[in-house]
């Protein structure tokens, strides 16, 4: 996978990660008190269509565009849909993807507070700019695991923890697994939101078996396969590990990601929301 995101802006996996991101904080919400919001692998918070790396990429076509295009979306997409539209111009033709940061802050009230780590020197200056004057948040230019370890627990003592590496190294998923339990063990009560490829090489399945075995309570898994595990063609499908999911979030994933995987691949497409630990 190609770490440049404007490669993969959009495509059916950002579609998952930000429905789930947006159902997610939406629900946090609810509750008055302040919740914080930390994005390890955060990228920048806008990528434009018409940019080289999209058109090269294109994989928002086969993405959010039909999406957007639906005659008749389901309720649980509506929120996810009508912010796209509201951040990137597609009332008509859409502008632009919006990236995880410009969603939380989308989302965000006046007391809740974001931290955005992105390591990439041009990427994290590319989203200082887009949030210049957004008091709410700040951009760390550092690398997502070691920022897990300086910022969690969150000074606010709920909110979210979104993980999104680029799996470039063939090790990720273990430093994944080991990395989200430890920071479990300093914040237990903390919600965290891990997403993950699903390819031939069985990644995917060897993170959950361990996140399974961890003695972490309070798993969710959705998943949006566009293909068979197994095919050799790359990126078959992408996944979401929940830790201390919100309530009823599961039943929204379950409408949401069942109607995705009917649309952007009829008849091959599957999508599962399930439990991988119970309480």
């Amino acid at each position: 996978m190609n770490y440049r995101h404007a490669f993969h802006a959009g495509n059916f996996a950002d579609v998952l990660k930000h429905f789930v991101l947006v159902e997610t904080l939406a629900r946090l919400a609810t509750k008055d008190a302040a919740l914080g919001f930390l994005d390890t692998h955060a990228g920048r918070g806008l990528y434009p269509l018409d940019d080289i790396a999209m058109q090269r990429g294109g994989e928002f076509r086969t993405g959010i565009l039909p999406v957007l295009a639906a005659a008749a979306p389901p309720a649980a997409l509506e929120r996810y849909i009508a912010l796209v539209r509201r951040i990137g111009g597609g009332d008509g033709a859409l502008g632009a993807y919006p990236g995880s940061p410009l969603i939380a802050v989308e989302l965000l009230r006046a007391q809740d507070r974001a931290a955005f780590c992105e390591l990439e020197p041009l990427e994290a200056a590319a989203l200082r700019a887009e949030l210049r004057g957004e008091r709410r948040a700040a951009v760390h230019e550092r690398d997502g695991y070691e920022a897990l370890g300086a910022l969690v627990p969150l000074p606010e003592k709920r909110g979210l923890v979104l993980i999104d590496p680029p799996y470039e190294d063939p090790l990720e998923f273990d430093r994944l697994a080991r990395t989200v339990v430890q920071t479990h063990r300093r914040w237990p009560t903390g919600v965290y939101a891990i997403w993950y490829p699903v390819t031939r090489d069985g990644g995917a399945a060897r993170f959950l078996a361990q996140m399974q075995a961890s003695g972490v309570r309070r798993q969710l898994v959705a998943e949006l396969m566009l293909r068979r595990p197994d095919s050799p063609v790359g990126l078959n499908g992408a996944g979401m590990l929940l830790i201390n999911p919100p309530f009823r979030l599961a039943e929204t994933l379950r409408e949401g990601t069942q109607w995705l995987a009917s649309l952007l691949a009829p008849g091959e497409g599957r999508a599962r929301v399930e439990v991988l630990v119970g309480e």
